[in-house]
């Protein structure tokens, strides 16, 4: 199979004809005016702030920042209310329901599965290897002329691991569908992201967030790279509003502190190292999987039980032991150095107590 990526042929039809909706703010989208075209509130908000007028629809002060920093064209940007919004409208702008497929490689990132079970789409598991490497072969023989999607996390969830490159182009290169690469944990690793290589293959899409190295989880904001003309598509899709100002403010703001972000991750890798030597030293710890992430998989002995003492203790990690390949293991956030000794002086407590016993 060689690659002949075509956009037009794989969005449902429907998707690539439909008129969207055009907001106030599509209309007109200056500053300064007398404000009579969306039936806001004319005296402000019930709050101290002035939240009554709609925000930008398109984020364009926040893409214009962001711009540099990722060196992306503004129109191959797409912000969304985290990254979930763009895995769901990638699923609905290109799968007809109970007809076309995607391709998901677990373990991985759960919201894959969900958005694509929501949407009635088809969902073809292709696990990954013992070492949590994406088996291309079969990853190829999987592919059928209704899979539109392949999505790969890199580093992944819950691995930690990042995916071989080689592995992703041969997908790139032999798969005529969107391969969608989810950088969530991207900072935390020194492998260049899937961005630089935008222009090379049309049918690559990478998702980022600010949840992670950016500490801005609570805004709820995450970043789709893509085609000029997909980005086109998902504008289209999407809700008109879908980042709030008050989201917006905090974003522009955020974007002024990148130094501190690499500071903060800089502290989370240190962190990381050393977390990762005090948990090797356990004898109650089978495994500590290597991380590219801001966690650490870790195999137990015996993970339900250290879960519920941990939970006791009000020290709350990733029970993972249910899911494929990670059989025993609980996913550990790489926390401050206080939390981290915190953690593992509870674990050493739990390792004596069944010494004792």
């Amino acid at each position: 199979m060689n690659n002949s990526f075509d956009l037009n042929k794989i969005l449902r039809p429907h998707i690539l004809n439909l008129a969207p909706y055009s907001s106030a703010r599509d209309e007109y989208t200056g500053h300064v005016g007398i404000f009579l075209d969306a039936n806001e509130n004319p005296y402000g908000s019930v709050t101290d702030q002035d939240f009554n007028r709609y925000p930008d629809p398109y984020q364009a002060d926040i893409k214009r920042k962001l711009s540099p920093l990722k060196n992306v064209p503004t129109d191959q940007i797409f912000l969304g209310n985290g990254s979930d919004e763009p895995i769901d409208l990638l699923v609905r702008a290109t799968c007809t329901p109970s007809k076309d497929r995607v391709i998901i490689l677990p373990p991985t990132y759960g919201m894959y599965e969900v958005s694509a079970s929501i949407h009635d789409v088809y969902i073809d598991k292709v696990p990954l290897s013992a070492d949590y490497q994406i088996r291309v072969d079969a990853v190829l023989e999987a592919i059928t002329p209704d899979t539109k999607i392949i999505f790969i996390c890199t580093p992944n969830n819950p691995t930690g691991n990042v995916m071989e490159d080689s592995a992703i182009e041969t997908i790139l290169k032999n798969f005529n569908g969107l391969v969608v690469v989810d950088e969530a944990y991207v900072d935390f690793t020194d492998k260049p992201s899937w961005i630089d290589r935008l222009a090379e293959y049309p049918n690559l899409v990478v998702l980022q967030t600010f949840s992670k190295s950016w500490g801005l989880a609570g805004l709820r904001a995450g970043m789709c790279f893509a085609s000029t003309e997909l980005v086109r598509i998902l504008n289209k899709i999407k809700a008109p509003y879908n980042i709030s100002q008050p989201a917006q403010a905090a974003l522009l703001a955020g974007l002024e502190s990148a130094d501190k972000m690499q500071e903060m991750v800089k502290e989370i890798l240190e962190q990381r190292g050393v977390l990762c030597t005090m948990l090797e030293k356990l004898s109650l710890v089978n495994k500590v999987f290597p991380s590219d992430a801001n966690f650490l998989l870790v195999k137990f002995d015996d993970a339900k039980s250290v879960m519920e003492y941990l939970l006791k203790e009000t020290i709350i990690v990733r029970d993972r032991s249910k899911v494929l390949l990670c059989e025993g293991c609980l996913r550990i956030t790489v926390g401050t150095r206080e939390e981290n000794e915190t953690l593992v002086a509870a674990l050493k407590a739990y390792e004596q107590r069944n010494v004792i016993v």
